[in-house]
């Protein structure tokens, strides 16, 4: 329960994710209170605390990644991203057909038609 004196509770590298985490979230609280802040000063004010904030954030991941505590993703091959997008692009077209084939002159489904003939002061129509 209780931790030994020559071990730390946290270690190195997970103190760093912490504080990196921690440095996170605030850049995006001072970038929320900037953007809100009504007075100049106090706008100026979280712009500075803000641009502090994301050196030392830039600071830290540099020294977590010198460190081997942190590794960014690897680049996506443009193979597979044209893949995904050919995909993607299938899904889409395959959507729009089926609302295409849907819509047009199948009046007999429970889905809502605006009729083209409605005066556009008219409730809608539904079926």
């Amino acid at each position: 329960m209780y931790q030994q004196q020559n071990q730390p509770f946290l270690s190195d590298e997970d103190m760093a994710y912490t504080v990196l985490s921690d440095l996170k979230r605030v850049v995006r609280e001072y970038a929320t209170a900037a953007t809100e802040a009504s007075c100049p000063d106090i706008r100026e004010l979280f712009t500075k605390l803000l641009n502090s904030t994301l050196t030392m954030q830039g600071q830290v991941f540099q020294a977590m990644q010198q460190a081997n505590m942190y590794s960014v993703a690897s680049p996506a091959l443009r193979q597979e991203l044209d893949k995904q997008m050919k995909e993607y692009q299938q899904t889409k077209q395959k959507t729009q057909q089926f609302l295409q084939q849907k819509l047009s002159g199948q009046t007999s489904q429970s889905m809502y038609t605006p009729s083209i003939q409605q005066s556009q002061f008219q409730q809608p129509h539904y079926q």
